[in-house]
């Protein structure tokens, strides 16, 4: 994985309103990020032309002629957090269905505790906005998005374990251990991660056998010693090292973070019937946004309060891990953040900007989000 090049880095101008129609951006052309699975595209820059009103005299309607008009369109406007309450909801209530409280009753209510304790749902909204991008519909990822928040909240029951993290709290409740033991919360985690790939096998429906096991060959990697896992390994062996460069941290973050976010959104992409161009276009976005979710997490880390942030603020400064904060400094990272942003939204410009708003939202959400 080649790293950032931040001796030509420069700041490049940006500027997003999520509630309006128009995007303005310019772009600074000595801008140099190197990605050796994230290629960064960067458009020439544009200039906009300033009209002095008082040198504009002439009056629109005299450039008319009797059979022409003016239309004016305006697009509607995306409600962002409507969206989000909506998706959610339902995602909630499907995972209240899929995984009840039934034999043995002690490891089905740990699994429950974890999984329904809140969360913002990204990943599973993820997986649905890019199944409807695509053309496809909810029914047929629904199930999907709900195995990718089961695996979600397995690393999130293993990760604050004595063992890994060692933490106490977790979206603003005492970590599952905490609650269960060691031992049960090492099971509920287990189950999470078989009953996921079960459950998108037995439950989802309106879509292809052969797209159903291309998606669960997706996901298994996202997440096995390729994914999810690679990156955890790298990051506790990087611990406490002095020459931890900026390339190791890519590495990691791409494949402990980054790699179900890119899962989620792939299978989306998959079941929902996506041609293979498509769904790369949005693995690209997902990888994206994927490392722009780790680099705002390692900011709010050292820069947010435990209250604020539902878990125990400032623990990678205490675990002597290596951040981007760390490695680049804040600000450098804030700008990082929003490079990362403006290329994983240039992965969407072929879309229907209709049903690409949600993935739009969403990364801004991502790159700008509080907690």
């Amino acid at each position: 994985m080649s790293a950032v090049n931040l001796n030509t880095w420069t700041h490049s101008n940006f500027m997003f309103n999520q509630v309006t129609a128009t995007r303005f951006r310019s772009r600074s052309t000595s801008t140099s990020f190197y990605f050796t699975k994230i290629p960064s595209t960067i458009k020439p820059q544009t200039h906009t032309q300033s009209m002095n009103s008082s040198s504009f005299h002439f009056s629109v309607s005299a450039l008319l002629t009797k059979q022409e008009t003016i239309e004016t369109e305006e697009k509607p406007v995306f409600d962002f957090k409507s969206y989000m309450i909506e998706k959610a909801t339902r995602v909630n209530k499907a995972l209240d269905d899929a995984v009840s409280l039934r034999e043995p009753l002690k490891v089905h209510d740990a699994m429950r505790y974890s999984l329904l304790a809140g969360g913002k749902r990204v990943r599973p909204v993820l997986c649905l906005a890019a199944c409807d991008l695509v053309g496809g519909t909810e029914s047929m990822s629904m199930p999907a998005a709900c195995a990718v928040e089961m695996i979600h909240t397995m690393s999130l029951i293993h990760d604050d374990l004595p063992c890994m993290d060692n933490d106490d709290l977790r979206r603003g409740k005492p970590t599952n251990h905490k609650v269960y033991g060691e031992d049960v919360a090492v099971l509920a985690g287990d189950a999470l991660l078989a009953f996921a790939f079960e459950h998108i096998a037995v439950s989802t429906s309106g879509v292809s056998p052969a797209r159903i096991v291309r998606a669960i060959g997706e996901l298994a990697k996202s997440i096995g010693s390729e994914g999810l896992v690679a990156g955890q390994v790298v990051d506790i062996n990087s611990e406490g090292l002095s020459d931890v460069g900026i390339e190791r941290l890519e590495f990691i973050h791409l494949h402990k973070t980054a790699a179900l976010l890119e899962g989620a959104v792939v299978l989306g992409a998959i079941l929902g019937g996506g041609c293979d161009e498509d769904v790369e276009k949005l693995r690209k976005f997902a990888r994206y946004i994927g490392l722009l979710f780790q680099v705002v997490d390692d900011i709010l880390d050292v820069t947010k309060s435990s209250q604020e942030l539902g878990k125990t603020a400032g623990k990678d400064l205490v675990a002597d891990k290596v951040t981007y904060p760390k490695l680049m400094g804040i600000q450098k990272s804030k700008d990082f953040a929003e490079k990362l942003n403006r290329d994983a939204q240039d992965q969407l410009s072929g879309f229907d900007s209709r049903k690409s708003a949600p993935l739009i939202a969403l990364a801004n959400y991502i790159a700008h989000r509080q907690n």
